[in-house]
């Protein structure tokens, strides 16, 4: 497979699960708006920490008041990390290897780009939680029309490889959110308040439930333990990394004994690591300092996938 191909169908499945989860940052925290006292309602701020887009913010906004931030993740053409960005990027690299994906893929991105285009003619969204509910089916169609028009190759498992590092890294800044959620006063932690929102951490990962199932009672040790080490959910950033080796692993046809690149030894480290974690000992030396050091080794498989696979290299006279 040519590398420009591989390079698009990879950053076209991170683009589609990336508007995805910045829809669930929007959608979960209308909800969470709803419920929080007056003087909490508009912590809009910690959406866009997240997200590592602030000084972009602070270029063009006055304040990160509930309208400025909605239409920054959702609308802005010159955020490159809004939704209609996003899917802009996403539809730009379809266009390119339509060829190599199947026609339904590619009818079902193009669709998606023109309902958030669509919207945003309208500039206000007329019913908040439908509109993102729409986004996320939208990219489950996707990824579910992907996996079964598609043939199971290289171009399937970039496309995997994309989407599951960008999940890896999404869950993470999910999870650092709380880190930016300051409580009005002490007397807050453990409290109602505070569970409320751990409770909307889970429903921006769709983990509420699977949680609830396994766990029932909101404990925020509970909580970091399965959005960061959990085996079987899907949206867990072991199962997340776990997935994305695995991707890597049908491309270049390594097994588990050893690695033949860069990508196989930073992702295998990587898995390695979140395989034998502690959730005490990561709380012990502070959930934000790891999430920042885990985003910065995802980072680093995300350039050592770019330089195995993608770059242009010298030819050898």
């Amino acid at each position: 497979m040519l590398s420009r191909t591989a390079d698009a169908i990879y950053w076209l499945a991170r683009y589609v699960e990336r508007a995805e989860n910045v829809a669930r940052f929007v959608d979960v925290n209308f909800t969470l708006a709803l419920d929080l006292p007056n003087e909490s309602a508009a912590q809009w701020k910690p959406m866009v920490l997240t997200t590592g887009d602030e000084s972009e913010f602070t270029d063009r906004y006055e304040d990160f008041s509930e309208q400025n931030v909605v239409r920054f993740l959702t609308f802005d053409r010159e955020n490159p990390n809004s939704i209609l960005s996003c899917l802009w990027q996403a539809r730009e690299n379809a266009r390119t290897v339509r060829d190599t994906i199947s026609s339904e893929l590619w009818e079902q991105v193009n669709h998606f780009y023109l309902l958030v285009k669509n919207a945003s003619k309208r500039d206000v969204i007329d019913s908040s939680h439908e509109f993102f509910a729409a986004i996320k089916q939208a990219s489950h169609l996707c990824t579910g029309i992907a996996d079964s028009t598609m043939s199971h190759g290289e171009a399937f498992q970039f496309a995997r490889l994309g989407r599951t590092l960008e999940r890896a890294d999404k869950t993470a800044r999910i999870l650092d959110v709380k880190y930016f959620m300051l409580l009005p006063t002490s007397d807050h932690v453990g409290s109602p308040y505070d569970a409320l929102l751990w409770s909307a951490l889970l429903k921006s990962a769709s983990a509420f439930e699977m949680y609830r199932k396994r766990f029932r009672a909101i404990h925020p040790d509970r909580v970091v333990e399965f959005l960061m080490l959990d085996p079987h959910f899907s949206r867990s950033m072991r199962f997340s990394v776990k997935g994305a080796e695995r991707s890597l692993r049908l491309i270049t046809g390594g097994d588990e004994s050893g690695y033949a690149n860069p990508v196989e030894r930073k992702l295998g480290q990587l898995r390695s690591e979140l395989d034998y974690a502690d959730v005490d000992e990561i709380l012990k030396g502070g959930l934000h300092e790891y999430l920042d050091g885990f985003q910065g080794k995802l980072n680093e498989v995300g350039g050592a996938v770019y330089e195995s696979f993608f770059a242009l290299k010298p030819v050898k006279a």
